[in-house]
């Protein structure tokens, strides 16, 4: 058996030993497009692709640098290599959470030419956990915090084709 994945180009990435010159943006907006966000039990198709999406559209609108813009947009790009697992299992993983952190530091490096700061990673977890909130209140009717988190985009929830997810995150990552 292996070590590596084969990706949707054809790339074979060694997701335990990532080298950023084989981590392709095709590839992660693929991926992502096509993966189910709160493990499938949404009552309709959103996937992690539109999520990044509306956190990307998110940091726009909070007129942040455009470095932030692209994290926002990337933030979950490790699990086109690793796949998505709901945080209370992933918070369980401590080995799993190593493996993602130096993944999606190797994306980080990759498209943004270093890893977050901790100033960047807090931002940058503060729009994903609103958009969490958000989506689960939108597909759910249920509220994850006891108040609303701050948002100034307008995120559409609507069902989006796989492939306009996938092209619309290819053309937010050429920033």
């Amino acid at each position: 058996m292996s070590d590596y994945i084969t990706t949707f180009s054809k790339v074979h990435f060694t997701p335990l030993k990532p080298k950023k010159e084989q981590i392709r943006i095709e590839d992660i907006a693929h991926s992502l497009s096509l993966m189910t966000r709160a493990n499938g039990h949404f009552p309709e198709f959103y996937s992690v692709g539109q999520h990044c999406i509306h956190c990307y559209e998110e940091a726009k609108a909070r007129e942040l640098p455009k470095r932030l813009v692209l994290a926002c947009l990337l933030h979950d790009a490790s699990e086109a290599y690793l796949a998505d697992i709901t945080r209370p299992v992933k918070k369980n993983l401590p080995k799993y959470l190593v493996i993602e952190k130096i993944l999606q530091d190797a994306i980080y490096e990759r498209f943004l030419g270093s890893v977050l700061t901790e100033e960047e990673k807090k931002i940058v977890s503060e729009i994903d956990d609103a958009l969490l909130y958000y989506e689960f209140y939108h597909y759910m009717g249920e509220k994850l915090q006891d108040s609303e988190p701050r948002i100034v985009s307008n995120p559409d929830f609507s069902v989006v084709p796989f492939a306009e997810v996938e092209k619309k995150y290819i053309e937010f990552s050429q920033i």
